[in-house]
């Protein structure tokens, strides 16, 4: 399973995107018992706000859009989780 983060927009509007492999994880069924966890369908998407950044973020078959000040909570550890574990492999 692949969790894929884009980020874009901001005032250069550049998208960056992190991705992690749960499988290659040293706690695979924690990231898994997490992303099954997590509201996926109770995301209600607006539009974003000039300036700010737009998160959007896969996990088959589950997508959602969050603007910057949507994602907060479960969302925001996923997103830090996400790049962490990108940054280290």
């Amino acid at each position: 399973m692949k969790v894929i983060v884009s980020r874009s927009g901001g005032i250069a509007g550049v998208r960056v995107t992190w991705e992690v492999q749960v499988d290659d994880q040293a706690d695979p069924t924690a990231w898994a018992d997490f992303l099954a966890s997590l509201p996926w369908d109770d995301v209600v998407e607006r539009a974003p706000e000039p300036d700010r950044y737009v998160y959007r973020i896969r996990c088959a078959p589950h997508e959602v859009v969050l603007t910057e000040p949507d994602l907060s909570g479960p969302w925001r550890q996923l997103v830090d989780r996400v790049r962490t574990a990108h940054d280290h492999d």
